[in-house]
């Protein structure tokens, strides 16, 4: 005679799914000074934390690829990758290469060569961009500015990103550019008192020209501002540039 399952075997759970959700992402944030990664959930969480080593910024694009190839070696599985470029970046091909030293970077193709390298879909944006992307609200307009090796700029309307502009190269005061006058260069060569001065004018120069809702400060940088904030003006996590990747495969948030 066959023996009935007992009523604690009818209730025992069922094992719990291994296989994680889907699609995942790879993202990288590929800075003036350093290049990190990490792999995004769905939802833009990181599920690993982010690698990190210098940006091979003195070689050819390869030694770069190279570099992202070996990080992501101990990362879990991806599906996509999403990359964020500290420059102007046009249909996946690189436009201005102002922290890299070899002249082969201008016109790389960057999708190009990370899609070869992982077999997957890679869409790549200016790294403002994309850290911008992930600390926006997305209604009205919202502008990211990011202090690291240089200084960086997206402008965003109702979440949707708008033409890039290259403020980092743009005169701010005699014949200094933004990245001359409050880039990494110039903190350190004139201290944390007078770097913070030139900040807040910064602020303003930019408040007067986008009359910005919000503004968000970013980059390695930010946490060196000292002083008053305005209510509308928000430093953001560092971390927002490689998480912000994943607003890059949302539909009409940027042009591809």
């Amino acid at each position: 005679m066959s023996k009935k399952p007992s009523a604690r075997a009818k209730q025992d759970p069922k094992p719990a799914d291994p296989t994680p959700p889907h699609p995942m992402t790879l993202a990288i944030d590929i800075g003036g000074t350093g290049l990190k990664c990490t792999v995004l959930d769905p939802s833009g969480r990181m599920v690993h934390e982010r690698n990190r080593v210098a940006t091979p910024t003195d070689a050819p694009p390869s030694a770069l690829i190279e570099a992202v190839v070996e990080m992501a070696k101990s990362l879990p599985p991806f599906d996509r990758i999403s990359a964020g470029y500290p420059g102007a970046v046009r249909q996946g091909r690189v436009v201005t290469a102002p922290h890299f030293s070899d002249e082969s970077w201008v016109g790389f193709d960057l999708v190009g060569a990370l899609g070869q390298a992982f077999g997957k879909p890679v869409r790549v944006s200016n790294d403002a961009d994309i850290q911008g992307l992930g600390a926006i609200s997305g209604h009205g307009i919202e502008f990211m500015l990011t202090l690291g090796t240089g200084a960086g700029t997206a402008a965003f309307r109702d979440g949707i990103i708008g033409p890039h502009l290259e403020f980092a190269h743009h005169p701010v005061h005699a014949k200094k550019t933004y990245n001359d006058y409050v880039g990494d260069r110039a903190l350190k060569k004139i201290g944390k008192k007078r770097w913070n001065k030139r900040v807040h004018k910064v602020i303003g120069i930019l408040e007067s020209l986008i009359h910005y809702d919000r503004l968000y400060i970013g980059g390695g940088n930010a946490s060196h501002i000292e002083g008053p904030l305005p209510e509308h003006i928000t430093i953001v996590s560092n971390d927002a540039g490689m998480t912000g990747g994943i607003a890059l495969w949302k539909e009409g948030a940027v042009p591809q």
